[in-house]
């Protein structure tokens, strides 16, 4: 399938419906909710009733071959406000881990009670994080072991969304803390169960409508069911890498797999606050007036806003592609993953604090949303890997590739032989348009319209 930017009905109607919903349901209450630092239990049930907070909503968007259905949606929901939107989405990051490692019966049980029902929410956090990792997430210390019919989780984790008042964590750790990152697995911890402990919720800079927790496994017991994609597919999994280490081949892992497919739907969410914050500093500065005119008539309140214009569609096409390609099951080989949260979300960053610059004392207090998008979009640089991490990303994905051609011109043409013979500068089509221009004067014109008709490449549709 190629790529391409138009988007479906039905996609325009996500959008005019997320919209609303983030216009008339998120926005009102937003301020609210970051100063109180209260989770939106009202808004939650409000989304599930239109739809978009459960298991079939998320498996719609992910199954959308186009890509775009989950960018679109994440960009206008947190065009709302972050923090609520991450309260509505977290789930759904729990729900693509899942989807990564589990068995179609594990999906089953467990994806409905990620979400629960509108009169009936309920919640899932995806436990990666720990103290001392942060971004390493080949270097996590919390580890599982077998006990009977048992695992047995022991560890530390750190800034979880979600965590401790969920319904269903899903818990990465250590199976063989030899094989590092490829020795790790994923489980299902329901909340309430023994040993997991609640050490505190944070307080936040941003986002704080989210709940955001520091977690302890101590002695947490699970069932051997709870082992996503079970016990035969972990043991082929870690005999594998224990060859590929007496080889030298480097693996991949589920929890690396799992953060590379959420990245873009990161991106898209910080594209949501870079959005919201170009349009609110571009109608304040088309309204106030200084000097018998309004500022944006001064090239230096325009030309740093349009400069932000061209970023934010330039991360939006990054986003969009990266989207597809997770879709269609196209490996990020150069970092377009990496590419499209880098820079969705320092653009995001640039866009506040310019909001803020240019709106003046007015942009610094809570008068107004921008300080808050501000401390909101500061998030988006550091979780689900830091700016640093995108660009190591990035940085080895090139240097591996050194040399190879780019994405778009590696992938096999569709257009068949006929675009191969006469298709855009091959030789025959060269020539056969020469002749045809050097006979202009002597043909008449319904035959030259009908040679040139016949020398168009052939169409891909």
């Amino acid at each position: 399938m190629a790529f391409d930017l138009t988007l479906t009905q039905a996609q325009h109607d996500l959008v005019a419906r997320t919209h609303d919903f983030a216009e008339n349901v998120v926005r009102p209450v937003a301020q609210h909710y970051d100063q109180q630092q209260e989770f939106p239990w009202p808004v939650l049930q409000e989304a599930a009733r239109a739809g978009f907070y459960s298991p079939l909503f998320y498996r719609d968007l992910i199954g959308d071959p186009t890509g775009l259905s989950l960018p679109v949606f994440m960009e206008e929901l947190f065009w709302g406000c972050a923090g609520i939107g991450l309260a509505v989405v977290m789930p759904a990051l729990a729900l693509s881990a899942i989807g990564q490692a589990a068995t179609p019966e594990q999906m089953l049980e467990w994806a409905p009670q990620c979400f629960g029902t509108p009169d009936d929410i309920k919640l899932a956090a995806l436990a990666i994080s720990e103290p001392e990792g942060g971004s390493d997430v080949r270097n996590l210390r919390t580890t599982a072991r077998q006990d009977g019919d048992d695992w047995v989780i022991d560890g530390h984790k750190m800034w979880i969304g979600n965590g401790g008042i969920a319904d269903v964590h899903v818990v990465n750790a250590n199976v063989d803390p030899e094989l590092g990152h490829k020795g790790q697995a994923l489980f299902i911890v329901p909340g309430g169960t023994k040993g997991l402990e609640l050490v505190r919720k944070l307080d936040k800079l941003g986002c704080r409508a989210s709940h955001t927790a520091e977690l302890k496994f101590d002695g947490v017991r699970v069932p051997k069911a709870n082992l996503l994609g079970g016990w035969d597919k972990l043991e082929h999994k870690l005999a594998k890498a224990r060859e590929a280490e007496k080889t030298g081949i480097r693996g991949r892992s589920a929890t690396l797999g799992a953060l590379e497919q959420t990245r873009p739907m990161v991106a898209a969410q910080a594209l949501g606050i870079a959005r919201a914050s170009l349009e609110y500093a571009t109608q304040y500065a088309n309204e106030r007036e200084a000097f018998g005119s309004p500022i944006i008539d001064n090239q230096g309140i325009a030309f740093p806003l349009a400069d932000l214009a061209m970023r934010i569609d330039a991360a939006r096409l990054l986003t969009w592609r990266a989207s597809w390609m997770a879709a269609n099951k196209i490996h990020f080989e150069r970092g377009e993953g990496s590419m499209s949260k880098l820079a969705a979300t320092e653009v995001a960053v640039a866009a506040t604090e310019r909001a803020i610059q240019t709106m003046g004392g007015w942009g610094y207090i809570t008068d107004h949303p921008v300080e808050k998008w501000y401390r909101d979009a500061k998030l988006y640089t550091i979780f689900e890997g830091t700016s640093e991490i995108q660009r190591v990303v990035i940085s080895n994905a090139i240097a591996q590739k050194d040399g190879d051609v780019p994405l778009h011109a590696e992938m096999d043409p569709d257009g068949g032989p006929l675009n191969k013979a006469f298709g855009r500068g091959t030789e025959t089509r060269t020539k056969m348009m020469n002749k045809a221009m050097e006979a202009k004067d002597k043909v008449p014109e319904p035959v030259l319209r009908g040679a040139m008709k016949l020398l168009q490449p052939p169409s891909r549709k």
